[in-house]
C-alpha cells in the first residue's frame, strides 16, 4: 500500500501508459492514419499531458465529452452521438472540429445549424467483430448508423467524411483486412467523395505480437486507394494495462471456499465485468496454491470480482491489486449503495506519486437531491 494513500484506489501508470501512446505514434507515422482517444473508455484527464503528445485529439459520445476534449486535451475535436438534442448541437458547435451523425434524419435535422463544420455520418456496413451481442455494432436491428446505401449517396454532397465503427476489442488482423476490404468494395465510389473516413475503435493493435507492419500497409493502402485521411479512435488500445485498482481485504468468510471481501466493488468500481460476465485479472498477490474468491462490499450477491488461486492466503488487511482497471471504470464508477468512491492517483513517468483526485460524502450528496 502506498504510503498516505487509502484504498481504494485506481492507479494510473504513465510508464505502462507510454508503452500503448508509443505503439500509437508508430502506426501514426508509418500508415499516415491519425488516432483520436474514444473517451467514452478513457476521459481521466490528469494524464492528458502526456497523451496529446501521441494522439490527434479526442472523439465523443456526448456533449459533456466533446466539451472536456476541447478545454482538456485540445486538440481536434471529433463530435458524435447516437442522438443530438437542439440544446445538444447549439453547444457542441462551439467545441467540435467534425460533427458526426448517427442517422439521416439528424443529418437533416441539423446540418443547418452547425454549417461550417466538416460534418460526417456513421455508417453500419453489416459487418462486425464482437465477442458479446451487447456491444454489437452490427446486430439485429442496431440503430447505429446507416444501412441504406442508397440514402448515404443522396448526403453525400453534406459530408466530409464517413465513420465505421464496426469492431469490439478485435485482435485479429485477417479478420480486419478483409472487413477493409468489404468497405473498400462496397462504399468505394463514397469514399472517393470524402475528406476522412474513421474506422471507429475496438482495434486492439497495441496487443503484443499484432502485426503491426501490415496493419500500417493496410491503412495506408486504405487511404491511398480513396485520397482521403483514416482515424483511428482507440480507447482500450491507448489504455489497456496501464492501470489498477487497488484494495484492502476488510473481511474473509467460509461458504465451501474461501472468501476475501475487500474495500470496492465490481458494481461500483468494474461495472463492465459484471455487465459482460468477465472475470478481472489480478496484479497482486502473484499466482500460487491458495484458492479463493474475491468479492465486493455491495448487498448485490453477484459483485464477485472472481475466484483465483494465489500464492498468499489473504487475511484482513492483505492489499489486493485488480489488473487493466483504466479502460471503462473511472467513466463508469457509481455511487452504489454509497460506497466510497476509489480515489485517482498517478505515478509519474519519473517515478513520483501524485493523489489528484479523492471523493467524499460531499460528493455524494451532490450527485443526488
Amino acid at each position: 500500500m502506498m504510503k498516505n494513500f487509502t484504498t481504494p484506489y485506481y492507479l494510473i501508470d504513465e510508464s505502462n501508459l507510454l508503452k500503448n501512446l508509443q505503439i500509437i505514434q508508430q502506426v501514426r507515422e508509418i500508415s499516415g492514419a491519425k488516432s483520436v482517444l474514444a473517451l467514452k473508455c478513457f476521459s481521466t484527464w490528469c494524464v492528458f499531458d502526456l497523451m496529446r503528445k501521441y494522439l490527434d485529439g479526442t472523439t465523443s459520445s456526448s456533449l459533456f465529452e466533446a466539451r472536456l476534449g476541447r478545454e482538456k486535451f485540445g486538440k481536434e475535436v471529433h463530435a458524435y452521438s447516437v442522438g443530438f438534442s437542439a440544446s445538444d448541437i447549439e453547444s457542441v458547435k462551439e467545441f467540435a472540429d467534425k460533427v458526426i451523425f448517427n442517422s439521416m434524419s439528424q443529418l437533416m435535422r441539423y446540418q443547418s445549424e452547425v454549417r461550417g463544420l466538416k460534418l460526417g455520418l456513421r455508417v453500419n456496413p453489416g459487418i462486425s467483430y464482437s465477442h458479446f451481442d451487447l456491444a454489437d455494432p452490427a446486430r439485429k436491428y442496431s440503430r447505429l448508423g446507416v444501412t441504406d446505401t442508397e440514402e448515404l449517396a443522396k448526403a453525400a454532397s453534406l459530408l466530409s467524411g464517413l465513420m465505421f465503427h464496426f469492431n469490439c476489442e478485435n485482435d485479429d488482423f485477417e479478420n480486419l483486412s478483409s472487413a477493409i476490404d468489404h468497405i473498400s468494395h462496397h462504399y468505394g465510389p463514397l469514399l472517393k467523395k470524402m475528406e476522412w473516413v474513421s474506422l471507429g475503435g475496438g482495434l486492439f493493435f497495441t496487443k503484443q505480437g499484432y502485426p503491426l507492419d501490415r496493419f500500417c500497409k493496410k491503412l495506408k493502402y486504405l487511404s491511398d486507394k480513396f485520397g482521403i485521411q483514416v482515424y483511428l479512435e482507440p480507447g482500450e488500445a491507448a489504455i489497456t494495462d496501464s492501470a489498477e485498482l487497488v484494495t484492502t481485504v476488510l473481511d474473509v468468510l467460509r461458504n465451501e471456499i474461501d472468501i476475501a471481501i475487500v474495500d470496492a466493488s465490481v458494481e461500483a468500481h468494474m461495472l463492465d465485468h459484471l455487465i459482460y460476465g468477465t472475470t478481472p485479472r489480478i496484479a497482486s498477490p502473484e499466482s500460487g496454491p491458495h484458492r479463493m474468491m474475491i468479492a465486493g462490499r455491495t448487498c448485490l450477491a453477484g459483485d464477485v470480482f472472481g475466484e483465483y488461486s494465489l500464492n498468499t492466503r489473504l487475511e484482513v488487511g492483505s492489499e489486493v491489486r485488480i489488473a487493466d482497471a483504466a479502460g471503462y471504470t473511472m467513466v463508469k464508477k457509481n455511487w452504489f449503495n454509497g460506497l466510497s468512491m476509489p480515489s485517482i492517483a498517478v505515478r509519474r513517468l519519473d517515478g513520483s506519486m501524485e493523489l489528484v483526485r479523492q471523493f467524499d460524502y460531499q460528493d455524494f450528496k451532490r450527485g443526488l437531491s
